[in-house]
């Protein structure tokens, strides 16, 4: 069967706060053909593994890469790539997988109000401007 995994099904295997849910969580993934993993879902679970389980940022981006290596795994590896690179640089994934996104939709450069976010995506390479730089 191919699935689409929701982000708990991914938490209760990294955090294993519940071991009933863990092992079926596991099951289903390992016994998966295909799981598809959408970019809303990795950014909610990086999001959740940091604020609700205070996980270290070293420890959510081997999640991260762990999912992704996966034979059965299906995500957008380059966006999921992009992610992973900003928050390596300290920022936020949910910052460095939209900008991607953006950029694979014809977006040129990643315009916000945050300068951190800016100031981090310009680190990793990518075309960034704070919102003030149009005025």
């Amino acid at each position: 069967m191919n699935i689409t995994a929701d982000t708990n099904l991914l938490v209760r295997v990294v955090v294993r706060d519940d071991e009933a849910q863990a092992r079926t969580a596991l099951s289903i993934l390992e016994g998966a053909e295909a799981v598809a993993v959408c970019l809303p879902c990795l950014c909610e679970f990086v999001w959740v593994l940091s604020r609700v389980y205070r996980l270290p940022r070293g420890e959510i981006a081997t999640s991260v890469r762990m999912i992704m290596d996966r034979a059965n795994v299906i995500a957008d590896a380059a966006t999921v790539a992009a992610g992973l690179r900003m928050l390596d640089a300290g920022g936020d994934f949910a910052d460095g997988v939209i900008a991607a996104a953006g950029t694979s939709m014809g977006g040129e450069t990643f315009v916000s109000f945050d300068r951190k976010a800016v100031a981090r995506l310009q680190t990793t390479g990518m075309p960034a401007l704070h919102a003030s730089e149009f005025s």
